[in-house]
């Protein structure tokens, strides 16, 4: 059995998204099949008819109980406020009702939707996520304490016929089973009179609500439910008071089950289930008063949200013109990424149910006389490929692309000119150009940079999309079920002809679908990225004449791209490879313009969809990494020699002191060899070079260390070993204009060399260093030296650890530190800070490939570029 329950457990982590996935289809399948069955009698001529007979003054009843129903829910989240002790004002909380519920009624996925909407207006006044959190638990209680006591007392008060089959529910088991809710929902009232005020459950604790506040709860969710079901009723063409608790029934019934179904609003299952519950009901009535239904509350309280946010403050009301339009823009710029994508959604359902619908007969017939028969057809193809684009692209809105937003205003532009043209259905014309003037006035919220190709989409967003594509196919399927279906009904070209329409443009959708769907799979849309900076000696300069460290001469490599502080101090290195933007070390320049400059890098990237990845930081640079909220990891220790007093006459230097030596009695001599002198060498270097390359069957790298490049070696002085006047070892020697410190870059010898030869070169350096009047001599990186492994260790350091004690035959890990050691050196981390999870993976991917100077590294064709 434990094997059995791991196995489960194995298998829902793994498909668990897709087992979700596939669970929501299959219930949304079943939702439309049922509703096919149940509406098999029902005609669309029927339907019509009922529109027909529902009033005016119906549809405003059902307006005025729909806004009563939403101001309820907006006090849903004011008492939810009060009962966690964190109170706000009316304005904010309403603000966040209304967006969290327009969004998980139309959409279902309550957490995924309406969530994020709260989060970013309640974490805007103060609150944190625990505290937001909170406020939904506490708000879906209220909603779930409505529905057994509004249900309980229908069943008390007004118990009706509920028959499944064969099997019947007892009128009095009915009646003692509401009386048995209300008791034990008094009672546990009641309970809360004394006590802790806390509720814990598992790991979670709740504020407790007092028995006032509980009795609150129960009346806002019996009222808020009372008006949503009544909407219901009153556009039920017919329908009188006397029904009401029938309806309310299967309202309740309805939402409960679309809310455990978790199909996006619901759509198909709630209204299957309504129509199953209420079977005294004249169907085509309420099928007809269902649509409206979805219109009124659903739909409508969508589309006013939008403008409800630049106006939920009553002084900007009073404002002119001019500063209400400011103010709306900047609404729309913090809600749009969730509200307008809501939207775009909503526009390309509008759009494929029109296209499952048939004309109305007189705007054809005028249409008839205006426009070709050809370009009607096309017309209404193309409207409902426009829908199936917008229902796709929707989500990328939520994630602020520019190519979202620039795809989906087109296509609202296209979809409402298309309407005209297959109908002159000026109504959705008018729908998807007030959806396309919110999305252009919220333009600025659209800020990350993508390749227009790259279509946006997640697996619940791709399952959201197919269920609206099957409801607007089973629309047409219905409306057009007692067609005679023949082969030649698809190319039929006719004024008539809307099942053929219908059948052409469920097709080309489904088509498009389809081939989004492949895409997304085999698709990868990489960031662009930005110029870089030409160095003519104005950008790195003023920078590197701060700099305390050598490895900021690395900005004269010509592999780099630079960004620099608005005071022109200070810059830091970066390159860009795949979605990763690597930053070289620490920023150079004053520490006070670190900060700055590091966060403009995070939003750069952000605006590309690209990750931050900081490579070699110091410790200098940790805070400023934590507060971006990257991920650190350590790299390794960087070695640093004293020079002050620099001397070989101490015990742990012996063996440089051997070296020194008989490097010098087998003629090795060394010389400094000024910037000025080293062309003149260039050919004896570049020999020197080839030949270890050779030797080490190595390629030349790139971003991190310096490569054979004439023009780069000619900015630095050359320190070099020479035998008998051949030159078998070099090193081009960096410098800081303080003095704080000296390095060398690329170092290369010769295969035939006196012995030593580097150990020597290294010690005449730094005593050379030191007469100059430098501190440090900086021996450079061993890589992965001083990660612990512990048992309770990070993978990362387990692996790290690993690779040092083992992978001498990837790279001389260990050798290489204890190499270093022998100069009794300084040791000091040096640290990469990435994103969290599979990013980090993901951005050290790209980090080696940056670094090796293939032809796959933007940094090796970079140098390359400039060479040739």
């Amino acid at each position: 059995m434990n094997a059995l329950r791991g196995g489960v457990r194995h298998m829902l982590e793994r498909y668990g998204v897709a087992i979700r996935i596939v669970g929501i289809l299959g219930v949304a399948a079943l939702g439309f099949f049922a509703l096919h069955a149940l509406l098999a009698d029902v005609h669309a001529r029927d339907v019509r008819a009922a529109f027909h007979q529902v009033g005016a003054g119906q549809l405003a009843g059902a307006i005025a109980l729909t806004a009563i129903s939403y101001f309820l829910l907006t006090l849903y989240d004011v008492l939810a406020l009060r009962i966690i002790g964190r109170p706000l004002p009316y304005r904010t909380a309403a603000l966040a009702a209304l967006t969290s519920y327009t969004l998980s009624h139309n959409f279902g996925f309550a957490l995924l939707t309406g969530g994020p909407a709260r989060y970013r207006i309640y974490s805007a006044a103060g609150l944190e996520a625990a505290d937001i959190l909170r406020v939904i638990a506490t708000a879906s209680i209220t909603f779930w304490a409505g529905i057994i006591v509004m249900a309980a007392a229908a069943l008390a008060v007004h118990p009706v016929p509920l028959a499944f089959g064969a099997w019947a529910v007892p009128i009095a088991a009915q009646r003692a089973l509401g009386i048995a809710t209300i008791v034990a929902v008094g009672l546990s009232i009641l309970a809360l009179r004394g006590g802790t005020r806390t509720i814990h459950i598992f790991k979670w604790h709740f504020p407790r609500p007092t028995a006032g506040q509980a009795c609150l709860q129960v009346g806002l969710a019996a009222l808020d439910l009372a008006a949503a079901s009544a909407a219901l009723l009153v556009l039920v063409p017919g329908a009188g008071l006397s029904v009401f608790p029938t309806v309310f029934l299967g309202y309740a019934l309805g939402i409960v089950v679309a809310l455990l179904s978790h199909v996006p609003g619901g759509v198909g299952v709630f209204e299957a289930v309504v129509i199953a519950a209420l079977p005294g009901v004249d169907p085509p009535k309420l099928l007809a008063a269902l649509i409206l239904y979805r219109v009124v509350y659903y739909l409508l309280p969508l589309g006013l949200g939008a403008i409800l946010f630049a106006i939920h403050e009553r002084r900007s009301i009073r404002r002119p013109l001019a500063t209400a339009f400011g103010a709306l823009r900047f609404a729309l710029h913090g809600i749009a990424p969730t509200f307008l994508s809501g939207l775009v959604f909503v526009g390309g359902v509008v759009l494929l149910v029109s296209g499952s619908l048939p004309a109305i007969p007189a705007r054809l017939h005028l249409l008839r006389d205006l426009v070709p028969l050809p370009f009607v057809e096309a017309s209404h193809i193309a409207a409902s490929l426009a829908g199936t684009a917008l229902l796709l692209i929707a989500p990328g809105l939520y994630r602020r692309l520019d190519a979202a937003f620039l795809m989906c205003r087109a296509l609202l532009l296209a979809g409402a000119a298309f309407s005209l043209a297959k109908g002159i259905d000026y109504e959705e014309a008018l729908i998807l150009l007030g959806i396309a003037g919110l999305l252009q006035l919220s333009h600025p919220a659209f800020y990350r940079r993508t390749a227009m190709t790259g279509l946006p989409g997640t697996p619940r967003a791709l399952a959201t999309v197919v269920v609206a594509l099957a409801l607007s196919t089973w629309i047409g399927f219905f409306a057009f079920k007692h067609v005679a279906y023949q082969d030649d009904l698809w190319w039929r070209f006719a004024w008539s002809g809307d099942a053929s329409r219908f059948l052409r443009g469920s097709f080309a959708a489904a088509i498009v679908l389809v081939g989004v769907a492949v895409y997304r799979l085999f698709g990868h849309a990489r960031p662009p990225a930005t110029e870089p900076l030409a160095d003519d000696g104005g950008i790195t300069q003023p920078a590197l004449a701060h700099s305390q460290r050598t490895d900021a001469m690395l900005a004269l490599t010509g592999d780099k791209r630079f960004l620099r502080s608005e005071s022109g101090e200070a810059l830091l290195m970066y390159q860009v490879q795949g979605q990763s933007w690597i930053v070289m070390g620490d920023p150079i320049g004053p520490k006070t313009e670190w900060p700055d400059l590091l966060w403009r890098m995070r939003e750069m990237a952000d605006a590309a969809q690209g990750r931050v990845l900081l490579y070699q930081i110091s410790l200098a640079s940790v805070p400023v990494a934590i507060d971006l909220g990257l991920q650190l990891v350590k790299y390794g220790e960087e070695a640093r020699v004293a020079l002050p007093g620099f001397t070989l006459d101490t015990p742990d230097r012996k063996s440089l002191r051997h070296a020194e030596r008989r490097a010098e009695r087998e003629g090795a001599v060394f010389e400094i060899v000024a910037a000025a002198e080293v062309p003149a060498i260039m050919a004896e270097l570049r020999a020197v070079s080839d030949a270890w390359l050779r030797a080490k069957r190595q390629s030349e790298k790139a971003f991190s260390i310096g490569r054979f490049d004439p023009a780069y070696l000619a900015r630095f002085d050359c320190a070099v070993v020479r035998q008998h006047g051949r030159i078998v070892a070099f090193a081009n020697i960096w410098t800081t204009g303080t003095r704080e410190e000296l390095s060398v870059d690329l170092m290369r010898h010769a295969e035939t060399m006196p012995y030593g030869t580097m150990d020597y070169l290294f010690v005449q350096l730094m005593k050379w260093g030191s007469a100059q009047g430098y501190r440090w001599f900086n021996l450079g990186l061993a890589p992965l030296s001083g990660i612990e492994s512990r048992r309770l260790a990070p993978m990362w350091a387990r692996i790290g650890a690993l690779l040092y004690r083992h992978g001498d035959a990837f790279y001389g890990f260990e050798g290489l530190r204890a190499y270093k050691d022998k100069f009794s050196p300084v040791w000091e981390q040096r640290y990469i800070a990435g994103p969290h999870g599979v990013g980090m993976a993901r951005g050290l991917i790209d980090l080696q490939t940056l670094v090796s100077g293939g032809a796959k590294s933007v940094a090796g064709r970079k140098r390359l570029a400039l060479v040739a």
